[in-house]
Formats: structure tokens, C-alpha cells, sequence
């Protein structure tokens, strides 16, 4: 059963009431005798309860598996620190692909 909304046309009380979907809407203020407006309402959100209504609840037992072992396996990055350090008067390491090489001018 749904909760509408009311407004007093004359001295503004606001309340809201439990009704049947099925019962007719109220026509008097229950403190001034007023005239009474239905208002609109924002309604009830459905809620979905239970198992079966997100695509991860169909998930295959083969998924779910790797999923529990990439869980128990901590992910590390390497870090600035991880890398070796290079000796002093060591070359630059060599220019990944796809970089340009540099080209002389002719004078």
C-alpha cells in the first residue's frame, strides 16, 4: 500500500498518508476542515533482495576460483628503489623503439 502525500489548501498543513491504491483520495483537513490537495510523489525505489539480479551472481566456478587466488596474492609494483643502480661512467640505456635517431647536419 502506498504513503500519499497532502496539503491543505487553506491553512497549508502538510501530511502524508497510508492508503489502498484503491481508495479514494481524502477531501477534508484534519485540523482546519480544508479543502485537501494530493500531491505527487517521489514513490518507492524497487529493491532488489536476494541472489540472481547482478551478472557477477552467474559468474562460473572457474572465474570464481582465479579470483580467490588473485586475491590471496598481494600485488606489488616494482618500485625506483627495486631497480639496480648503474656504476658511474656507465652507458644510458639503449633508446626504446619507435624514437627517432639523431641525425647529422651537413654544413
Amino acid at each position: 500500500m502506498p504513503t500519499y502525500e497532502y496539503e491543505c489548501q487553506k491553512c497549508g498543513h502538510r501530511f502524508d498518508e497510508f492508503q489502498s491504491m484503491t481508495a479514494k483520495p481524502l477531501v477534508r483537513c484534519p485540523k482546519c476542515k480544508g479543502k485537501l490537495k494530493r500531491l505527487v510523489g517521489a514513490g518507492a525505489g524497487f529493491l532488489f533482495k536476494g541472489s540472481g539480479f547482478y551478472a557477477t551472481d552467474y559468474r562460473s566456478s572457474s572465474y570464481q576460483e582465479k579470483k580467490k587466488g588473485d586475491a590471496s596474492a598481494p600485488a606489488t609494483a616494482p618500485s625506483e628503489s627495486a631497480k639496480p643502480a648503474g656504476k658511474p661512467g656507465d652507458k644510458p640505456a639503449a633508446k626504446a623503439k619507435g624514437e627517432p635517431k639523431p641525425t647529422k647536419k651537413a654544413d
